[in-house]
């Protein structure tokens, strides 16, 4: 069994409903709830996944780990569709994620309100960018991935739910509320959700 440690509602979540969605037994555990987290990632981010006593983190590479070892339809094999959903995986992470990133610096950083509202909307309006590129990949598919979701998908989607912590607005095109709305209503999505909430309550 994995041991996945995560905050509720971040990027950990994601990785939770890949484990999931390769019918693989997660435990997880809140990374409050551990006395000395850094002990276990210097870093001190999420996610952090145990494997039969090796410790993997980083987001990405964490599921690139799990979708090269177990069989799946999220990671082609090999080819061209390989190297798409690979790309696909690095945009979350490393564009999108630091984008939705930036609200959080703001808000935890930023004291004078008339600053801070302005550097929201700034960042915002980078986010909704990266939507739009979003969306036209979407233009004539119904996930990254093709016509089924792809891990990509998932974790865009977890970060999609993030803007609503703060007072932006993020514009999303119609393929891309399709897109959202489709994973979210993933059996395993909503699992993970769950499986967050019952830990937290």
């Amino acid at each position: 069994m994995y041991t996945l440690y995560y905050l509720p509602g971040a990027c950990s979540l994601a990785t939770q409903v890949v484990l999931h969605e390769l019918d693989q037994a997660v435990e997880i555990t809140d990374k409050e709830q551990v006395e000395d987290f850094t002990a276990i990632n210097p870093v001190g981010t999420v996610p952090v996944l145990v494997d039969n006593g090796n410790t993997r983190r980083e987001g990405a590479a964490v599921i690139l780990y799990l979708l090269n070892k177990h069989q799946n339809t999220m990671l082609p094999a090999t080819g061209a569709a390989r190297d798409i959903a690979i790309q696909d995986i690095m945009f979350a992470n490393a564009t999108m994620h630091p984008a939705y990133s930036r609200l959080f610096f703001i808000a935890q950083n930023i004291n004078d309100e008339q600053a801070k509202q302005s550097a929201f909307e700034v960042a915002a309006q980078a986010i909704t960018s990266l939507w739009e590129v979003v969306e036209q990949q979407l233009a004539n598919q119904a996930f990254l991935g093709g016509d089924q979701p792809s891990a990509a998908d998932i974790m865009l989607t977890v970060y999609s739910r993030w803007g609503a912590s703060f007072p932006v607005d993020i514009l999303l095109g119609h393929n891309t509320h399709k897109m959202l709305d489709a994973v979210q209503a993933m059996p395993n999505f909503q699992r993970a959700l769950t499986a967050e909430q019952s830990q937290s309550a």
